[in-house]
């Protein structure tokens, strides 16, 4: 099985933001917590369906992820880039994304 985290984007403002221990929504992935087995995959699923039903998050989704040297990288191109941020430069405030973390 895949390891996988649970995110979703902010009702509020459209932050992509992920689920961590804590039952929080954080804004950081390397916060997310990391289902390794189906019933915590399971458990993720039905905590993300509970946050868009009650209006906290929209676009709900569980997301593939490898864990190397202890850091948490998505297996999809466009997970790298929620992670991270755009891949360039757009408007002040908004650093592009760091070239190794979305290389595929």
């Amino acid at each position: 099985m895949v390891d996988k985290v649970l995110t979703a984007n902010r009702l509020t403002d459209g932050v992509a933001v992920w689920l961590n221990a804590n039952g929080e929504w954080a804004t950081s992935l390397q916060e997310a917590l990391v289902a390794r087995h189906a019933e915590a995959e399971a458990s993720l699923e039905a905590i993300g369906k509970q946050a868009y039903a009650d209006n906290k998050v929209v676009d709900v989704n569980l997301v593939d992820v490898r864990e190397t040297d202890g850091k948490l990288w998505p297996l999809r191109l466009r997970e790298r880039i929620r992670a991270e941020g755009p891949t360039m430069e757009y408007a002040p405030g908004y650093a592009a994304a760091d070239p190794e973390f979305i290389a595929v």
